[in-house]
């Protein structure tokens, strides 16, 4: 089982550096999708999400293999979590975190 994870992550983390993602795309992507429960700057039903590229919650660091894990299935980062959003296209998971790492914290 941690193999097939560590594989998983090794996976996702070479497709995440393959696939860049397109910023602009992905706000627009997050706006449709996303918003509903998060805000960049308010929370909401989730969290606000300025500068969550990057930062540390508990032993998770938000990074691209993280962020496109959590995005695919946000169960299998945090188990207990209420987060029923997913998404399958690895494209638009990509957009959204290339937009998500312009969300510098102020």
């Amino acid at each position: 089982m941690i193999r097939a994870i560590a594989l998983t992550a090794v996976l996702t983390a070479c497709l995440c550096l393959w696939s860049a993602g397109n910023a602009k795309r992905g706000e627009e992507l997050f706006n449709k999708m996303c918003t509903g429960c998060h805000s960049v700057d308010a929370s909401k039903v989730g969290p606000a999400l300025r500068g969550v590229y990057g930062r540390r919650s508990g032993p998770v660091t938000w990074d691209e293999p993280t962020l496109d894990r959590w995005l695919t299935d946000p169960t299998s980062v945090k188990p207990d979590t209420d987060m029923a959003f997913r998404s399958e296209n690895a494209g638009e998971r990509a957009d959204i975190i290339a937009y998500l790492k312009t969300l510098r914290a102020k």
